[in-house]
């Protein structure tokens, strides 16, 4: 995605070997493979000098609170860097003239932050720049495991080929890794659950850095604390901030207090302030909520279109055409999506390293820092000059012979090697119905999640002993979702540990209650030594 491909760039810049490792191919993979058109940012020369004033703006609306205030800080205080290092690039940072705009995911009378550009070749032009710089790019290879040493320090990882239909195995060895491998889809069924890559996100980022690194010792934090975006109801491409017009109900009438009137500048910020608002709305009767642009001027309608498709939501706008959809006269029915993991996973510090020597990470993968493609594009600069700086004090160390290469192979195998067996999206389905009913959003408590935690093991151990794929392809589905089943115990582990109810989704029956001695505290889970480690830590103010 977007931070893999920053932190290549920035690697080779700062004179280290890089190899990018991607399951897919770089030029359209990850959750901006599409485009987007929203890059948070803090320009000087627009914002003024009060840099603390749009901190707490972004706190208070899209953001939240759930991150590490100097993370949060440094990622502004950089975010134009990488503005000019795109527009270097080739990406359209100022698609309407000289001037950069900022528009949407912003409240009446406050500053807006958010710059309105054109990224829908974002990715061919940043891997035409990694190229450039010698970064070798291996596509269509799936990480699945860390190798790490006695000491715990990253050393390489374990890769499958998925080229040809008979998978290879490959193995790398490193002084030093970046996990840049995305959100965790399809661990929840999705608004449509009879289609599995129905999804909001990139279907194919499925929690496996998170996976990997936990199984290596990382810590995660936050991943207990559910999040859910939102978009036209069944079909999954969101675009909140990009859709000019108002939520409304039934009956027109704004269901927020923050715009009546349609306005490009604004969007409509209901949804990212009021998160639970379309499920919420239908549970208690008072629904459905519809998005509204029937008061568009032509002028304002028409840039809607043109930012759907700088965002990479053509489909919005191939939908609307081939159905004869007049916005005009049509309102737009909005909904929650499916339980993501958007800033909710691996803990790091400033430098964009993990609890891990050797392991950096940027990127949806991370859990406490949220600033979507800025926090990509920014942690990946970050944790690229980090990495590079490390690698040249350390020595390649030996990794042919290690243990868990061979433990891999041997499953890798008994998957491929089945003659019978259950296939991929049988456990997928299982394990989101599993997820649904025990470790949901709506319901949560002791019984149900130790409960969960019950069928999960049942579902992993079915897994190891029925799996079977007949491809390279079948091979990466089948590993991808053991990885969703390791992240869903310990999504289970850490929300069963959280004894109150606290935020939009974690509604404890059990505790009723918000506990004031967990605010500002951030939940952690690890493993050290084969035993899971959970704590609460102080959130860095």
């Amino acid at each position: 995605g977007i931070g893999g491909m920053q932190a290549a760039i920035t690697a080779a810049d700062e004179g280290a070997t890089v190899v990018v490792a991607e399951k897919a191919d770089t030029r359209r993979s990850g959750s901006g493979a599409t485009g987007n058109d929203h890059f948070m940012c803090y320009i000087p020369s627009y914002h003024g000098d009060d840099f603390e004033a749009i901190i707490a703006e972004v706190t208070d609306t899209l953001v939240g609170p759930l991150q590490d205030l100097d993370l949060l800080r440094l990622m502004m205080k950089r975010s134009f860097e990488v503005v000019q290092k795109w527009e270097s690039y080739g990406i359209n940072m100022r698609p309407f003239g000289e001037n950069y705009e900022f528009y949407g995911h912003a409240m009446p009378g406050r500053r807006r932050y958010h710059l309105k550009y054109d990224g829908k070749m974002q990715k061919p032009l940043l891997t035409k720049e990694a190229k450039k710089r010698g970064v070798q790019i291996v596509n269509k290879t799936v990480i699945n495991d860390l190798l790490t040493d006695k000491e715990g320090r990253v050393i390489g990882a374990i890769g499958i080929c998925t080229v040809e239909d008979e998978p290879e195995v490959v193995i790398f060895q490193t002084k030093a890794v970046i996990l840049a491998t995305g959100n965790a889809s399809r661990m929840y069924p999705s608004t449509n659950p009879a289609y599995l890559f129905n999804q909001a996100d990139c279907p194919a980022t499925t929690g496996s850095g998170h996976a990997m690194a936990y199984r290596a010792g990382a810590r995660l934090v936050n991943i207990d604390m559910p999040y859910l975006h939102a978009g036209p109801k069944y079909f999954a491409r969101c675009g909140k901030a990009t859709w000019i017009g108002v939520l409304v109900d039934y009956y027109g009438h704004p269901v927020g207090p923050f715009v009546s009137k349609p306005t490009k500048e604004l969007g409509d910020p209901t949804s990212d302030i009021w998160q639970g608002v379309f499920q919420e709305k239908m549970e208690d009767g008072s629904g459905p909520v519809f998005m509204n642009c029937a008061e568009n001027n032509p002028e304002d309608m028409e840039f809607m279109m043109h930012a759907f498709e700088s965002e990479g939501d053509t489909s919005i706008v191939d939908y609307l055409q081939q159905y004869k959809i007049d916005l005009h006269k049509e309102m737009i029915e909005f909904g929650t999506y499916d339980y993501a993991l958007c800033g909710r996973g691996l803990d790091i510090a400033l430098t964009g390293q993990t609890s891990l020597q050797g392991l950096y990470a940027c990127g949806d993968v991370l859990g406490n820092v949220r600033g979507d493609i800025t926090s990509a594009a920014v942690f990946g600069m970050i944790s690229a000059e980090n990495a590079a700086a490390y690698a040249k004090t350390v020595a390649f160390e030996a990794v042919a012979e290690h243990p868990l290469i061979a433990k891999d192979m041997a499953l890798y195998s008994a998957i491929i090697g089945r003659k019978n067996g259950a296939h991929w999206k049988e456990a997928n389905s299982m394990l989101q119905q599993i997820m649904k009913d025990y470790v949901g959003v709506k319901v949560r408590s002791k019984t149900l999640m130790k409960s969960g935690l019950k069928y999960l093991g049942d579902l992993k151990r079915y897994c190891h002993e029925q799996l079977k794929a007949v491809n390279a392809h079948e091979l990466m589905r089948s590993l991808e979702v053991l990885d969703l089943i390791d992240l869903a115990e310990a999504i289970a582990i850490t929300s069963e540990n959280r004894k109150e109810s606290r935020g939009a989704y974690h509604h404890r029956t059990d505790y009723t209650y918000t506990n004031p001695l967990l605010d500002n505290k951030f939940q952690t889970i690890e493993k050290k030594d084969g035993e899971i480690v959970l704590n609460f830590r102080d959130k860095t103010r």
